[in-house]
């Protein structure tokens, strides 16, 4: 057999699933398409996570977008996180190119243009499905690691929690919890310190701080009401197939914290609600994160413990998470490890650090008699990748350099036209939209304060009404006093010295 054809058989034997699969491409050697030469993921393994990455410009979006459409083809609900904005397009089917013919007849597969069904969301004031949690929903160890505190400083935030349980006041949005901070060292601290010690000042102005923080990277716009539930994501529709979630995030690069906030909350969100799979063949959630490195960057040592923590539980959930990032670099080596697909586009080399990377992610690769990774990683095309899955058996597959498939839906934006026809026929539009205030912490301790503020008032009032009135008897009294001492002028006049000696002296004269 010639080496083309033992590659061939190589590829397609180690290609082979019993059950449901993914087509991503067809396998190269040495630089040509090998025709037919199928490069497959089995949907069963598809819950064990997975990598795209690879330089700017390479096709990593492109391939995200193929692997989402073929998921919502076999049925699979799709989470998208959309950094750059270029992923709507995935409700209008493709126009066609003549080079998507000319790949698609190297590969050896059909081009079908199609649309799928898609939900536009938003964590912010674009348009789309309104994305939100409360506070009370995080708890207080998840909102403790994501705001980076002290060991003293969780430990008020536990007491804060445990406050508002036993005195039934619902912390749902950021101002809930700054109005609780602000009470316990105000004009709650006395009854702080008689049910649960005192609570420094400091430490509360400390997480006040921090708040403040998330607020700015529009916090106030994420916490809240109506929560978001993840059930929502599990949607498929008349045609069987499965919802295509896309969060807009294009306003995000410059609010990382509120991100990896969002990220946290989600996912412990699932991990908690979901049941537990078992061997089932198949996912229930694929989510795909664009720009990983933005999660990971900024995350705090207790978040990112977090993180990985979930990433390795999650999928028992039947839950896959993929990590879309320039450098396998970006993502860190507890998170590395728990990856079963890996689709690697090509990497540059421009300075030394850039050749030592390279060598690491070749390392990271079965090994291969047909390519020298370190060399292939450098020399792929756009729209071409090494790609490592895991069968059904749990073995990775032999590694190929892949030319990928082209999407079938459309490679750009939706118009501003088609946007608002695909919100206006959202049901989830309908149901997450309407902004909900209804009465929680803040309105019930300023109710508290201003009660405890009346009755106070009324009190001093009264004090000062009975000072008034025992101040007004004594002085009564005392005019009383003086009056009753005080001598008739007339018996005045008629007992004087002078009066009596004149009638002394009359009365003498009359007896004479």
């Amino acid at each position: 057999m010639s080496k083309t054809e033992t590659f061939f058989k190589h590829i397609t034997e180690g290609n082979t699933s019993k059950g449901d699969y993914i087509t991503l491409g067809s396998a190269m050697l040495d630089g040509k398409t090998i025709k037919n030469a199928y490069v497959n993921v089995p949907l069963k393994t598809m819950n064990r996570h997975g990598l795209i990455a690879g330089a700017t410009g390479t096709g990593k979006t492109k391939t995200l977008q193929v692997l989402a459409e073929n998921l919502s083809e076999k049925g699979v609900p799709v989470l998208l996180m959309d950094i750059k904005g270029d992923l709507s397009g995935l409700a209008q089917p493709s126009p066609g190119h003549p080079k998507i013919d000319e790949r698609h007849e190297k590969i050896g597969l059909p081009f079908d243009a199609k649309a799928f069904p898609v939900e536009v969301m938003s964590l912010s004031e674009q348009d789309g499905v309104r994305l939100r949690a409360t506070i009370s929903e995080f708890g207080p160890v998840l909102i403790s690691r994501i705001l980076g505190v002290t060991e003293t400083q969780a430990g008020i935030i536990s007491v804060i929690f445990k406050y508002c349980d036993d005195n039934k006041l619902p912390l749902l949005d950021l101002k809930d919890f700054k109005k609780i901070l602000q009470y316990a060292t105000g004009e709650g601290k006395k009854e702080f310190e008689e049910a649960y010690g005192r609570i420094s000042s400091s430490s509360t102005g400390a997480i006040l701080r921090k708040l403040v923080e998330i607020e700015q990277q529009g916090g106030d716009l994420f916490f809240g009401e109506k929560s978001f539930e993840t059930e929502d994501l599990l949607r498929v529709d008349d045609n069987g197939r499965g919802y295509i979630n896309i969060i807009r995030l294009t306003d995000i690069q410059d609010k990382p914290k509120l991100f990896s906030t969002f990220m946290l909350s989600l996912l412990a969100e699932i991990y908690s609600t979901f049941p537990e799979q078992g061997d089932s063949g198949r996912p229930e959630l694929i989510m795909f994160i664009d720009e990983a490195h933005l999660i990971f960057n900024e995350a705090s040592k207790a978040l990112l413990n977090q993180i990985e923590s979930i990433v390795k539980l999650i999928r028992s959930k039947g839950v896959g998470l993929y990590f879309v990032t320039q450098n396998p670099t970006d993502v860190p080596e507890a998170v590395l490890s728990q990856l079963g697909l890996k689709v690697q586009h090509a990497l540059r080399a421009f300075t030394a650090k850039d050749r030592k990377a390279i060598k690491l992610t070749a390392q990271n690769y079965p090994d291969t008699e047909y390519y020298d990774t370190a060399e292939v990683l450098t020399s792929l095309g756009i729209g071409e990748a090494l790609v490592s899955a895991l069968n059904e058996k749990g073995k990775p597959t032999p590694l190929a350099a892949t030319m990928m498939r082209a999407p079938m839906s459309r490679m750009d934006v939706l118009t501003d036209g088609e946007l608002s026809s695909l919100l206006a026929d959202s049901k989830l539009v309908r149901k997450y939209n309407e902004e909900v205030d209804r009465e929680s912490a803040y309105e019930m301790l300023n109710k508290k304060i201003d009660q405890a503020e009346a009755e106070e008032a009324k009190e001093k009032a009264k004090k000062e009404k009975e000072a008034l009135k025992k101040a007004e008897s004594k002085r009564k009294t005392s005019s009383s006093r003086r009056r009753s001492t005080r001598q008739n002028p007339i018996v005045k006049v008629l007992s004087s010295p002078t009066v009596i000696r004149s009638v002394l002296g009359i009365l003498t004269k009359m007896l004479k």
